[in-house]
């Protein structure tokens, strides 16, 4: 008997990675509009697998389905990142006042730490593309660690709409430096099992982030009026 992990990968389950990832690298811009037809023969296959996936990255607010007329790539709309830092900032910063609660050893802390560092060095480097990974581990991390499978849940819902909105405004943005010292407050408040100190500095962290951003996506919206 074969284990889930032998287990096929279906062709919707392709269509929905394939485009995540031409919308993520801005191959299916933000505003264009797409045929169900021509998007199945990009990806070399039939129509339904690309109405299925369709389906789903509407659900994660990607796209819309629109009736004849294939699907259009929403736009990062500053208004929907406002509600959902909001959201996110609540969520991680109890996250990591729970981690903080939990006595975690440094050897506990390991992908938290490395993630610290694969920021730093790629800082070093002005590898944008690699922080941007990194700090996707970090975060995920630290919601790992909180041990909440709701905040999980939710969180990771909402991760594909904050990591668009990063990569629109990344190379905007100065160098983030100062996120890394966020990170490595929020790491050592949680190494020394400080859960107010945790969740205070990650809130500020998000709020600076949130700030920083919507000010960019504004802008952004402003010049392509």
């Amino acid at each position: 008997m074969k284990s889930q992990l032998d287990k096929p990968v279906s062709n919707t389950d392709r269509a929905i990675t394939e485009l995540r990832r031409l919308v993520f690298s801005g191959e299916l811009p933000a505003g264009s509009d797409h045929l169900e037809s021509e998007l199945a023969e990009r990806l070399g296959m039939s129509r339904t697998p690309i109405r299925e996936a369709a389906r789903t990255l509407e659900s994660q607010g990607l796209l819309e389905l629109r009736a004849r007329k294939g699907v259009r790539i929403l736009p990062v709309s500053p208004e929907d990142m406002r509600e959902i830092y909001d959201v996110l900032t609540e969520l991680e910063s109890l996250a990591a006042e729970r981690a903080a609660e939990q006595g975690y050893s440094t050897t506990d802390l390991t992908d938290l730490a490395r993630a610290i560092a694969d920021m730093d060095a790629a800082l070093d480097r002005k590898d944008l593309d690699t922080w941007a990974e990194a700090d996707d581990r970090f975060h995920t991390e630290l919601v790992r660690l909180g041990g909440n499978a709701r905040v999980m849940a939710i969180t990771a819902m909402m991760s594909d709409q904050v990591r668009r909105a990063r990569a629109v405004t990344l190379f905007m943005r100065p160098l983030p430096v100062q996120s890394n010292e966020d990170h490595r407050g929020v790491y050592e408040a949680i190494a020394k099992a400080d859960p107010q100190r945790a969740r205070d500095l990650h809130r500020a962290h998000r709020e600076r982030a949130r700030d920083m951003i919507l000010g960019l996506l504004e802008r952004h919206r402003l010049r392509q009026l």
